[in-house]
């Protein structure tokens, strides 16, 4: 499978999306607290990993030269 943007972000917002729907369904929460708080904060937690791990991919595909 390769990986460019389009399935890359793709990914990133279908975790996102199904751990939003997965704390709705399992009603741990208030739905507004899921929607208002714990998606975004989700989102940009995700998006740091996917830019820490784009960088060091990367890195080590420029040592491995």
């Amino acid at each position: 499978m390769e990986f460019n943007a389009a399935v890359t972000y793709g990914a990133l917002v279908g975790l996102v999306v199904l751990g939003t729907v997965a704390l709705i369904a399992m009603g741990v929460m208030a739905t507004g607290t899921v929607l208002m708080m714990v998606a975004p904060s989700m989102l940009v937690f995700g998006a740091v990993c996917l830019v820490l791990g784009i960088k060091h991919g990367e890195y080590r595909a420029r040592g491995a030269r």
